[in-house]
């Protein structure tokens, strides 16, 4: 990939992030990550409080990436063909067909997604791993590109399920937003007066051929080995923490190195640096990482286990020339 092809590369993910910034406002650096995700070939959880633009955040991108949108509502009497889509009889061809469900989509907001019981969330897994799902014995291929954002309230867990630890690992990030500070939430307030209506329409930026090819773009990135070596060397140092019961396994290596390779893309580098991968470190890792119980009335969490081995495990050396900005900044 030579230089012209990687600036409108770049340029691309910055038109995505700024259109998705006029309806999600002062979240530049969350916006980036799940660009990462997506970029990467993943699916991100967004787990923070209610009202925050999860919800928004999702559909935003929807519509900027130019993939048909689908939510689905995650509840307890939710069952695996509500996502999936089942065989129903057809009078008029005397034979059942089947009807596709949300799950059918480019895009997919699996909002709240801790309210299913596990049978429903198994059905998610396998759509998140194998990119298909299976009905009755018949095996469906979904489209692609297939993106999951899922939703999770950390506050409420009367009438939910914590999410089994293989299918927090097949999520690539989980990203917090945050409340927004004093400025950022009184433009939320006037972007809203001036509009006149609660909806925002965005504008399409690619379509799914052109998330595709700026996916594809991702495996051309370089990446020295020194900075290889420090991704497993992170992820090793969780499952040594003494905080730790289980650390994050081989896959949380290979997301390092994936989101580290997205980040570039956007900074407009075809190269990874050791920043790139500490920026990405703590939403790669802490949701794969399982503090020891006894730990937990210390408030030791899996990101601060992934910040501690950040502040313990040796930076390589400077790899090319950095750039001065981040897609975060």
């Amino acid at each position: 990939m030579n230089q012209d092809q990687l600036a409108e590369l770049s340029d691309q993910a910055k038109s995505i992030l700024d259109e998705v910034e006029r309806a999600v406002v002062g979240k530049r650096p969350a916006l980036a990550l799940i660009l990462c995700g997506v970029l990467a070939g993943g699916h991100v959880l967004l787990e923070d409080f209610p009202g925050l633009g999860k919800t928004l955040a999702a559909r935003s991108f929807a519509q900027c990436l130019g993939l048909e949108f689908k939510r689905a509502q995650f509840t307890p009497d939710l069952l695996p063909a509500d996502l999936t889509g089942s065989f129903i009889y057809n009078q008029q061809i005397a034979d059942f067909e089947f009807r596709r469900g949300p799950l059918f989509a480019g895009f997919l907001l699996a909002d709240e997604i801790n309210r299913t019981p596990p049978k429903t969330q198994a059905a998610l897994l396998e759509a998140m791993q194998e990119a298909q799902i299976t009905v009755e014995g018949n095996t469906f291929v979904l489209p692609r590109p297939f993106h999951v954002l899922a939703t999770a309230n950390p506050v409420e867990y009367e009438g939910t399920y914590p999410l089994p630890e293989a299918q927090l690992d097949r999520f690539l990030l989980r990203i917090q937003f945050g409340y927004p500070d004093h400025d950022e939430e009184f433009e939320v307030l006037q972007r809203r007066m001036s509009r006149q209506q609660e909806s925002i329409e965005l504008h399409q930026v690619i379509d799914a051929a052109g998330l595709l090819a700026l996916q594809q773009a991702i495996e051309t990135i370089e990446i020295d080995p020194s900075v290889l070596h420090y991704c497993v060397a992170l992820t090793e140092a969780t499952r040594s923490h003494a905080d730790v019961a289980v650390g994050a396994s081989p896959r949380g290596s290979l997301a390092l190195m994936q989101v580290a390779r997205a980040y570039a893309v956007i900074d407009g580098r075809d190269y990874v640096t050791p920043e790139d991968v500490k920026a990405v470190a703590v939403p790669v890792l802490a949701h794969r990482i399982l503090v020891k119980p006894e730990n937990w009335m210390r408030d030791v969490t899996g990101s601060t286990v992934v910040s501690s081995v950040l502040g313990s495990v040796p930076t390589p050396a400077a790899v090319g020339a950095r750039a001065a900005d981040s897609p975060t900044a």
